[in-house]
């Protein structure tokens, strides 16, 4: 189907644009959402009556989208999750996740605006893209740990899970240690009785 595009949109084409696009992503997304209108004679004529009214509509979402990007911009975003030893969550972390803790944080996005490549399923630190308009978008870090203090150290650069093994292996030397002292100790004592 062939449509006329009213905005611009991501890897298909710029505002006024006549793209051909599969029938069911016209009649389902572009179509509803008023991102497009079907390329016919009526709707082009209509389409560049409104387009100068079009373009400054757009204008004024793209100006709004630069000032809620200087404000979200390298925002640091803490998501406490329980995890098992290795880091490995109990669950995932999602878009809407995501979308909830910059709501929290004082920014109305939705979960179709944050890009995640795949949901986040360890602990540690990530750098997602939010897309504030089709030519706006900004990046934010997400800090998922198990607790607020893990959160500040992973802050930091430190890799928590790694430090927690090397602490058990530390912690699993030292009892070694101690048993084989004590294992030491009992043949000097069993030496003793016997002799």
């Amino acid at each position: 189907m062939q449509v006329v595009l009213l905005e611009r949109i991501a890897k298909l084409g710029q505002m006024g644009e006549v793209v051909t696009v599969k029938d069911g992503y016209a009649r389902n997304f572009l179509l509803p959402s008023g991102k497009a209108l079907r390329a016919n004679k009526s709707n082009l004529e209509q389409f560049n009556e409104q387009r100068a009214q079009l373009e400054t509509q757009n204008l004024e979402r793209r100006e709004e989208a630069e000032k809620v990007k200087a404000k979200m911009e390298g925002q640091e975003l803490i998501l406490i999750r329980q995890s098992g030893e290795t880091g490995q969550l109990y669950g995932s972390v999602s878009t809407r996740d995501i979308a909830s803790a910059l709501k929290e944080a004082g920014f109305t996005t939705d979960r179709n605006q944050v890009v995640l490549e795949s949901p986040i399923k360890t602990l540690g630190v990530y750098k997602l893209r939010v897309i504030l308009h089709p030519e706006v978008d900004c990046e934010v870090s997400v800090n998922v740990a198990r607790t607020q203090d893990e959160a500040e150290r992973q802050a930091l650069g430190e890799d928590v899970t790694a430090a927690e093994a090397a602490e058990d292996a530390l912690l699993a030397a030292e009892a070694m240690l101690e048993r084989e002292a004590d294992l030491k100790e009992l043949n000097e004592d069993i030496d003793a009785s016997d002799a």
